[in-house]
């Protein structure tokens, strides 16, 4: 098991500056790879304190990685549906060597209505969009004098440079939650997997994971290249005793809530074919209390034996 720190910058410029913000999770990242942590992820989210301070996630890793030398970046995730292939694939690439090679790309389909209204893109071309800018972002990397014919971008003899550092491209997270869908493709096409359980039962996330990696095996990528490997996004706190943890963290895990509650408000009056599950997630949301989170396990949240026993017990289900 490999252990990283995600940022998922809940913030408001009410709150903090996003001038400090920066200045702290980068002196952060610089101690977690003194520490030994193996990676650095952040999102790519718009417009509010739901992830809104980080629009561009390789601006952000290109800074970290020269903070933290050793630790791999994660995007996690860039959202093709609101860039276009040319310009994000060597975004990427650069990222790649600006890192020295330590570059994972997660992906995701986006989900909340308000940054697709923003974006003047229908959500009903969601999966369309993922799945199309996937497979140009490849044959970028892979090929040279690229033309490339998809429903929603089109381009003549391009050579994307600079070329991955890593080869034959860097490594592919695809990033789900809800959707079955999502794990089976991701494990048809061979790429690893990027997880949040807070929203689910433990239980529905393991079913979906061995569908992921059913389809893996069926497809002959455990013959080639070993298991698909799944990343798990998780709160985490700990604290010299239960009771200290439980308390010192609830202020950060409610305002968490409240910007998550927020951003789902987007959801209130729309229907979506590609989100089906989404369409109750302000309800779904506004049932999750602390005591729930802590009751259910949705964060790791205790004193170092507690940590313990349920980092196990995640990485044993």
């Amino acid at each position: 098991m490999k252990f990283g720190i995600d940022y998922f910058p809940d913030a408001h410029p009410d709150q903090v500056s996003a001038r400090q913000y920066f200045e702290d999770v980068l002196d952060l990242a610089g101690y977690a790879d003194e520490l030994g942590y193996d990676s650095v992820k952040i999102v790519e989210h718009y417009f509010t304190s739901y992830g809104g301070y980080s629009p561009d996630p390789c601006l952000f890793l290109a800074a970290c990685s020269q903070r933290a030398p050793r630790m791999r970046m994660v995007t996690g995730a860039v959202l093709p549906v609101f860039n276009h292939p040319l310009k994000l694939a060597g975004q990427l690439t650069m990222l790649d060597a600006i890192s020295g090679g330590r570059l994972d790309v997660g992906v995701a389909r986006a989900f909340l209505p308000y940054e697709f209204d923003a974006f003047g893109i229908s959500m009903e071309e969601s999966r369309a969009r993922f799945e199309e800018g996937i497979e140009a972002l490849i044959r970028l990397w892979t090929e040279e004098n690229v033309t490339f014919e998809g429903k929603f971008h089109r381009f003549k003899n391009v050579t994307s440079l600079p070329r991955p550092t890593q080869r034959p491209h860097p490594p592919i997270w695809i990033a789900a939650v809800v959707s079955p869908e999502s794990f089976v493709w991701a494990g048809e096409r061979g790429y690893n997997m990027m997880v949040v359980p807070y929203l689910g039962e433990h239980h529905e996330l393991a079913e979906k994971i061995e569908l992921y990696r059913q389809a893996y095996r069926d497809h002959g990528h455990e013959d080639r290249r070993g298991p698909g490997e799944v990343m798990m996004v998780l709160h985490l706190y700990v604290a010299p005793t239960r009771a200290e943890a439980r308390e010192e963290c609830r202020a950060y895990m409610e305002q968490y809530l409240r910007n998550f509650r927020a951003s789902a408000k987007s959801w209130t009056g729309r229907q979506s074919g590609q989100y089906k599950p989404y369409s109750g997630l302000e309800q779904m949301l506004n049932d999750i209390t602390y005591a729930r989170v802590l009751d259910e396990t949705r964060a790791i949240i205790g004193d170092p034996d507690d940590v313990a026993e349920q980092l196990s017990y995640v990485r044993d289900t």
